[in-house]
């Protein structure tokens, strides 16, 4: 399976960590502030899943295409590992977050989506070659 992983999309991954953390620095010095925090969650999740998407979008479309289905699952998938395993090793050993914290934000019962940004990253990729083989 990681086989198929490219290197380049390695560096895709590495891009949006990086504008997943700066979107969070943005919730919480402008969005939470004027919205408080259960909307801001959700205006800063919507937008990280819009981003993403595009870039994950322009990244199958301009580098990728055509490639195999196979491919651009495990590409999610690998994504998907990298996301869970950054967020819970730098928010728990890095930051100092309690897991019980970390593990707050995946309960959808309490209105927190940051569930859907993992769901993005496995699929954006296969709905991208979907939109692209038409």
């Amino acid at each position: 399976m990681l086989k198929q992983f490219p290197v380049t999309a390695f560096g895709i991954w590495i891009v949006n960590a990086l504008i997943a953390v700066l979107n969070g620095i943005f919730r919480n010095a402008f969005i939470t502030p004027w919205f408080g925090e259960h909307t801001g969650h959700i205006i800063s999740t919507a937008i990280l899943i819009i981003v993403l998407s595009a870039i994950i979008y322009l990244y199958v479309s301009r580098i990728l295409w055509p490639c195999p289905v196979m491919t651009l699952v495990t590409i999610g998938f690998v994504w998907l590992v990298l996301t869970v395993g950054f967020e819970f090793a730098f928010g728990h050993y890095i930051v100092g977050h309690p897991w019980e914290l970390l593990l707050a934000d995946y309960n959808i019962f309490r209105g927190r989506i940051w569930v859907l940004v993992l769901v993005t990253q496995v699929t954006a990729p296969v709905i991208s070659g979907l939109f692209l083989k038409k």
